[in-house]
């Protein structure tokens, strides 16, 4: 198969991949929460209950100062009043980049609900006891991970990555309570957020809040 034929049979393949084929809840745009964090939980709390996979996975997006934007999923850690929490080792390149330019774009995707939702705004450090006690609860693995502080730097290869791991467990296994000062708890203090349910006839419902002087508004959008 040459080239071009790799690319005709790629691209027909993508066509023919069925989209939108969740099943969505119930929803009436006319009768929403003025506040955006209640609506969140509700759907947050309905995908749960209904069995969507890892329903608090999210896309972080991130931009550099000059510019450039970046992705990736974590896991959301809680929403309320101060914002959508999450937290990172602040020398990788998503805490460098928050450092640089402190805002962010958080998405949602629950493909079983047919539902996406998308939040944005400013970014804060949250209390450095919040992003202990997350630290401390976190699998060990993942503990043993960020005190390496490497996150994001170039590996030569398995071995100089088990050593770290090695070193770290040494020191995990010294102090059980030990949380690298580079572990930080962020919030999103969302000043806009979407709420988008799909229809197979792409007559797709949109409910976006936006904050303005402390106050939450909202408008449907056209799909």
């Amino acid at each position: 198969m040459n080239d071009v034929d790799a690319e005709n049979q790629l691209r027909d393949t993508l066509r023919a991949i069925p989209v939108l084929t969740g099943v969505s809840p119930e929803f009436d745009h006319t009768d929403v929460p003025d506040d955006p964090h209640v609506l969140f939980s509700e759907w947050l709390l309905a995908a749960t209950r209904s069995g969507v996979a890892e329903p608090h996975a999210m896309t972080l997006s991130t931009v550099s100062a000059d510019g450039r934007p970046s992705a990736r999923v974590l896991i959301l850690k809680d929403v309320d009043k101060d914002g959508w929490h999450f937290a990172v080792n602040s020398v990788s390149r998503k805490g460098r980049e928050l450092s640089e330019n402190p805002v962010a774009a958080l998405t949602f995707h629950w493909r079983e609900q047919v539902r996406q939702v998308r939040v944005s705004g400013p970014v804060v450090a949250d209390p450095p006891d919040l992003a202990a006690a997350d630290f401390r609860a976190r699998p060990v693995g993942s503990r043993l991970l960020a005190l390496t502080r490497r996150q994001s730097d170039r590996l030569s290869g398995d071995a100089e990555l088990d050593e770290a791991l090695a070193r770290a467990a040494r020191e995990l296994a010294a102090d059980p309570d030990v949380v690298p000062d580079e572990w930080t708890s962020y919030a999103v203090r969302a000043d806009e957020v979407e709420f988008w349910q799909g229809h197979p006839e792409r007559r797709h419902i949109r409910v976006r809040y936006t904050l303005d002087d402390g106050t939450w508004s909202r408008a449907v959008l056209w799909p």
